[in-house]
């Protein structure tokens, strides 16, 4: 694909600065690109590598300046990014079929235009909304459901009665309808409660490579619209998940805790169960949750605490040492000057 730069900029409503007529032919990273790409910088951490890099132009945000470089002014580079990744690379669409090598047990009902690859296993009573990608070996239970337009990559498992919404991705080797950790007598006798409820996924969620999604112990562990989870991800049974959450990789969220819309749960986050995680709460990378954390809060540490706090407190930590010597050096003169007395 080839597009002028101001054609870029003109789908990106952004500005030119500089030649607006040279042809753009790729998009690459900032070390990686070379005459004819188009790159970007989204952090102000890398704005010296506007003078090193070979791009014939850049995406950058308001008030950036080279006068030696073609640049695109946009409010957001790297959500500029998307949107023009998204023209040089358009999603290519599979070819519709159903392999001969799919299983589709009796009573299932799948839409015309699905393709499924071989290996694929379809249970008694699914559903299979149009347009869905099944790939090699994805196996779909008794009387679950997933909606149009989802794309369910290789080895993905959505257990009985599990319902996954429109325009889903499910990356390899994701879990959906696992049976939640419950037992009675943990440590003794391990009696198992039965998981009886269902996993419900709403539309336009992705989810990561090998993450895990117990159902409910009775009725759902819901992930509602929009959330992003990343891979390595355990969510356990009856956990709800607000509208456009995003959860990054290795976080655990144990059973029966809500999060509110737009949270944030930075890498190796855990939870405990039965809590509430207000609407648009940050929790920073490695923190333990072990209780409520009020909306509009940015968290940090384990256990957890206000995001400003844990930063003084990390910057003290070094000093203990020396603090400690000092401070037992002051308590043997104030035990000398009491003997003076």
């Amino acid at each position: 694909m080839e597009k002028k730069l101001s054609e870029i900029a003109e789908l990106l409503n952004g500005t030119v600065v500089g030649n607006g007529d040279i042809a753009i032919n790729d998009i690459k990273g900032i070390d990686e690109a070379k005459e004819g790409d188009l790159t970007f910088i989204a952090n102000p951490k890398y704005r010296g590598k506007l003078e090193t890099t070979g791009a014939s132009a850049i995406l950058v945000s308001t008030g950036t300046e080279d006068p030696d470089k073609n640049l695109v002014i946009v409010k957001d580079p790297y959500v500029a990014l998307a949107k023009i990744l998204g023209v040089f690379y358009p999603e290519e669409r599979e070819p519709v079929k159903i392999s001969e090598d799919a299983f589709i047990a009796d009573g299932a009902e799948i839409a015309e235009d699905v393709t499924i690859y071989p290996g694929a296993y379809i249970g008694r009573g699914a559903k299979i909304g149009s347009g869905v990608i099944l790939y090699p070996n994805v196996f779909i239970g008794n009387d679950a459901a997933i909606g149009k337009d989802s794309i369910l990559y290789p080895n993905v498992s959505v257990y009985r009665s599990c319902l996954v919404g429109k325009r889903v991705t499910l990356h390899a080797g994701v879990v959906v309808g696992s049976d939640g950790f419950g037992f009675v007598n943990p440590g003794a006798e391990n009696l198992k409660v039965p998981q009886v409820g269902i996993v419900r996924i709403d539309d336009d969620v992705e989810i990561g490579a090998n993450t895990t999604i117990d159902r409910g112990t009775l009725g759902k562990t819901w992930i509602k619209k929009g959330v992003k989870i990343d891979n390595l991800v355990q969510i356990a049974h009856n956990v709800v998940i607000g509208e456009n959450s995003v959860i990054v990789s290795q976080v655990g969220i144990s059973g029966s805790t809500t999060l509110g819309k737009s949270v944030i749960l930075g890498g190796q986050v855990g939870v405990i169960g039965h809590l509430d995680i207000g609407d648009n709460v940050m929790v920073g990378a490695q923190s333990g949750v072990p209780e409520d954390i009020p909306p509009n809060q940015v968290v940090s540490g384990s256990p957890h605490m206000p995001h400003r706090s844990w930063l003084r407190m990390q910057a003290l930590l070094p000093k203990l040492p020396e603090m400690r010597k000092t401070m037992n050096s002051l308590l043997k003169r104030v035990e000398e000057l009491e003997k003076e007395k």
